[in-house]
């Protein structure tokens, strides 16, 4: 009798051996799909060498006035989906182990700010910064766009426009251009020069000759 049961004793081991192997596998599937996500940050600018040829295209031409301007005429942040608007979006994009209430507002997280290297474990201590500030726009050319332009630019998550940084070294950028201010961390610089001609030159706005210059030495050096 020992020997019939043998086979289904041995069956019954390989069953418990193939279950437990499906188990695991699908357990590590599970952290694969709903593990923390991977660090991510603005879209990529073009590299230097494109970035150069791009500076080369734009107008030069000196900063227009700020007659008119208003940051009510670039409405931000809007909806992007759900309650979500386009803050809370950067917010979760360019920080780790994000969470986010049923409001969609970040409630804890890690946010490494790679304007000036500091790291940041409380939303408030975070600005989205527009890397072509908004009255710098202004001054190249938004001021003859509608109010819905202005919105998309305000607004724009395609480009490398939008970036979570500090909110007391966003504050100290305001709206000047790379010949006024640059980013402390000099080893952010060739990025950010990238990022702003990027920009400028996707929506085909002017710089001036300091603003170009400052530009082309930065980029020359990438």
């Amino acid at each position: 009798m020992s020997a019939l049961r043998a086979p289904s004793a041995s069956r019954g081991v390989y069953a418990r051996r193939t279950a437990v192997a499906a188990g695991l596998a699908a357990l590590v599937g599970t952290l694969v799909l709903n593990g923390p996500a991977a660090h991510a940050a603005p879209p990529t600018p073009p590299d230097a060498a494109t970035a150069r040829t791009e500076l080369g295209r734009l107008t030069v031409k000196s900063e227009g006035s700020m007659d008119g301007y208003s940051r009510s005429k670039f409405p931000h942040w809007i909806t992007q989906h759900g309650q979500c608007n386009t803050r809370e979006v950067v917010l979760q994009r360019d920080g780790e182990n994000v969470e986010q209430d049923a409001k969609c507002a970040a409630v804890s997280g890690t946010w490494f700010s790679p304007y000036d290297g500091a790291t940041w474990k409380d939303a408030q201590d975070i600005d989205i910064d527009h890397v072509v500030p908004l009255a710098q726009a202004w001054r190249s050319g938004a001021n003859t766009w509608t109010t819905a332009q202005r919105q998309a630019f305000a607004n724009d998550l395609s480009r490398p426009q939008l970036i979570a940084v500090t909110d007391r070294v966003n504050q100290a950028k305001g709206d000047k251009d790379p010949a006024q201010w640059l980013p402390p961390l000099q080893s952010y610089r060739c990025t950010y020069a990238r990022m702003w001609v990027s920009v400028k030159y996707d929506y085909k706005l002017t710089v001036d000759s300091a603003e170009k210059a400052a530009l082309e030495g930065i980029l020359n050096g990438c």
